[in-house]
């Protein structure tokens, strides 16, 4: 991190202005080689000053400079911001100047990556900044916005110092058996404080996973046999013709996706190929990525013909769904109806006719009651906001759940101790007091170039 990077950090394209983003110990000195206006190395910290680029004499554009000195930016190194006019030319150009006077391209993410690993963010507040830049919905902006203010982290440090009380006590008794002021932590005491641990811990897991999808949104899979009308519905949630849709069983061979917001919640809607037996090869493709699909999802919109009695293959996908949050979808209710909801075994059923949509809104409803969409609104929002956050955290519960069985055990406390220390640095990956060098690299890659 001794090298100065630099990077386009406004989206790429024609705009009012773009925005070059230098950081590094010669970010200030590179910048002024081409900028003709005040000596940049002699001007105060956070401060704007008019000028143009040039490249050897020759005026590239007119811009606006911003000097910011370290410590008090973004990645506590020297930071320069150069506003050019957008166009693609004098963007790039300007960008090509600063990289030939002793710049290096930053990578993705470089910017926030540097800002972790000097101090000035931790982890989750890293991956809030890339969750606010991502943020489709009002209630993924606020959770980015309570985690990029420390209050994820507030939570999990929180947490560790209590645990690190209870290891300091273990070790007190272990270290200085003579020093007669200090409480005997035996396994009767100890499980307690674990315990007290283990209940603060699941609760935040609890409501993280339920807070999961005001930010990543509920990824729903429309299933069901070929011809049941599975890309109407897609259609009708869309309120477009997304999918194509015919009378031909088998004319969606593969996925088709689509974004709506209920209840100000993103819900990404994948419609599949119809699940069926088949001897064609594409169309077995298509079957398999459905089955796949169901795995990952949140929710399954299993669509039925209620025109039709229930088949082997219909009740073969009610059992693939028998594990995942399912809604079943009755359509086509403008023809006779055949089948026998008592054969269903799901009590989330909506009846739909997608001539003239009817149960489209129904069916919005029944999602939304089923994700409480509505209390997740008003609940407290600081949780855990990932996959990432949310694993670690089961997997420190997991530990303290081992520590418990332990002691049941009768296993010695100094070992026992091992258990709570190994949960304490479980938790320190959550906000990046540990981390592997794999992690960070992969973390850091998924930010777009110039943050």
């Amino acid at each position: 991190m001794n090298d100065t990077i630099a990077a386009i950090s406004t989206a790429q394209g024609v705009g009012a202005i773009s925005i070059i983003r230098v950081s590094g110990s010669s970010a200030i000195s590179i910048v002024n080689k081409v900028f003709t206006g005040k000596d940049l190395t002699n001007v105060a910290s956070h401060t704007i000053h008019y000028g143009k680029i040039v490249d050897q004499n020759s005026p590239i554009d007119e811009v606006l400079v911003t000097v910011m000195r370290t410590p008090k930016t973004f990645t506590r190194e020297d930071i320069v911001e150069i506003n050019c006019h957008g166009g693609i030319a004098p963007t790039n150009k300007v960008l090509e100047l600063i990289l030939r006077n002793g710049a290096r391209l930053a990578e993705a993410g470089e910017f926030t990556k540097r800002a972790f690993l000097n101090g000035r963010i931790d982890l989750t507040e890293a991956e809030s900044i890339m969750d606010l830049i991502s943020a489709k919905t009002e209630a993924s902006r606020k959770v980015a916005i309570k985690g990029l203010t420390g209050h994820i982290s507030h939570l999990i440090r929180n947490l560790r110092q209590e645990i690190l009380e209870l290891l300091a006590s273990i070790e007190v008794n272990i270290d200085y058996p003579e020093y007669e002021d200090a409480v005997e932590m035996t396994n009767e005491k100890v499980k307690p404080a674990i315990k007290k641990i283990q209940d603060k811990l699941a609760h935040i897991i609890e409501e993280s996973e339920n807070g999961r999808i005001l930010t990543s949104g509920i990824k729903t899979v429309i299933i069901g046999k070929p011809n049941v009308g599975k890309s109407s519905i897609l259609n009708r949630l869309l309120d477009e013709e997304k999918a194509i849709v015919t009378a031909i069983e088998g004319t969606t061979r593969d996925t088709v996706e689509g974004n709506i917001t209920i209840k100000g919640v993103a819900l990404n809607l994948i419609d599949t190929a119809g699940i069926h037996e088949t001897e064609d090869l594409v169309e077995k493709i298509g079957v398999n990525k459905s089955l796949r699909l169901i795995e990952e999802a949140d929710l399954v919109i299993l669509v039925l013909n209620q025109n039709e009695k229930l088949s082997a293959e219909d009740r073969q996908i009610l059992k693939v769904c028998q594990d995942k949050k399912t809604i079943v979808v009755l359509n086509k209710s403008d023809l006779e109806k055949r089948i026998e909801e008592e054969e269903i075994p799901y009590t989330d059923i909506i009846h739909t006719n997608t001539l003239d949509e009817s149960g489209i809104e129904p069916l919005k409803n029944k999602i939304s009651e089923l994700f409480h969409l509505e209390q997740l609104q008003n609940q407290d929002d600081s949780y855990l906001s990932n996959i990432r956050q949310i694993s670690l955290a089961k997997e420190a519960l997991s530990i303290l759940n081992e520590a418990v069985i332990a002691i049941q055990q009768e296993v010695p406390v100094d070992m026992i101790e091992i258990d709570i220390k190994r949960a304490w640095e479980k938790l320190g990956e959550i906000i990046g007091e540990t981390y592997s060098e794999e992690l960070i690299d992969q973390l850091f890659s998924q930010f777009c170039l110039g943050k």
